[in-house]
């Protein structure tokens, strides 16, 4: 058994399971650069060709039926299958580093007038 696929080139194992699908909205997570809580940052060309801009409100689906809502932006140095965001993210969606999610389009998303908090009345 090769480690080469049908043109000849060498697999990358660690990217082998979004190949498998062929769905451009499952991203593997990384570490994010920047300690935001609201924020991913993915590769411009997946930006692309999940018809994303920047500032775009996004779902994000992990593990356990959980899911989040955050603001996508590019990021030049992010590579091209991978999506980033900060451990507060991750532990909400119960993901690890490596893991792999899905990213969906929210275009309904309404502006909070008041958001409520446990401990506040």
């Amino acid at each position: 058994m090769s480690n080469q696929d049908d043109e000849g080139t060498k697999k990358d194992f660690s990217t082998a399971i979004l190949r498998r699908k062929k769905a451009p909205n499952r991203l593997i997570v990384d570490e994010a650069a920047v300690n935001d809580n609201s924020i991913i940052q993915l590769h411009p060309e997946t930006m692309e060709k999940l018809q994303l801009f920047r500032g775009d409100t996004v779902l994000i689906k992990g593990k356990k039926r959980r899911d989040t809502i955050c603001i996508a932006l590019a990021d030049d140095t992010c590579e091209e299958p991978k999506i980033r965001m900060n451990k507060v993210v991750r532990n909400n969606l119960r993901v690890r580093l490596g893991d792999v999610v899905s990213i969906h389009q929210c275009t309904d998303v309404k502006y909070g007038k008041r958001v409520p908090h446990s401990s506040s009345r």
